[in-house]
């Protein structure tokens, strides 16, 4: 994990490499929760790709938080508008938002039993 001004990459290999990526806005979380979410997730629907290593960046700004979430591929190419296709399709799935923001979101005051 790589922290760097507003910014978070979460990557196995570095420098991270995009070959494949998607993009989607979040509102203010805990970046390193979402990324880690997302990241488990990415891995999970990619894992057949031989050499995939997935890579999520998270940035904050003065609206919220925009993800990359993709990564590199150290063998053949899969082709590649399918697999950005599955990733954008993974980002906007309401189910997997859901659950990525309730895990991340930011607490405030102490925690409740």
């Amino acid at each position: 994990m790589v922290r760097d001004g507003d910014g978070l990459t979460l990557a196995r290999h570095l420098p991270a490499r995009f070959d494949l990526s998607a993009e989607t806005r979040f509102p203010a979380l805990r970046k390193g929760a979402l990324a880690h979410e997302v990241r488990k997730d990415l891995w999970r629907l990619l894992r057949q790709i031989r050499g995939f290593s997935p890579v999520v960046r998270v940035v904050e700004d003065d609206a919220g938080m925009t993800l990359w979430a993709g990564g590199a591929v150290f063998g053949r190419m899969p082709p590649k508008v399918q697999v950005e296709a599955q990733i954008a399709s993974l980002l906007a799935s309401p189910e997997h938002r859901i659950r990525w923001i309730r895990h991340a979101r930011i607490q405030k005051g102490p925690k409740s039993c």
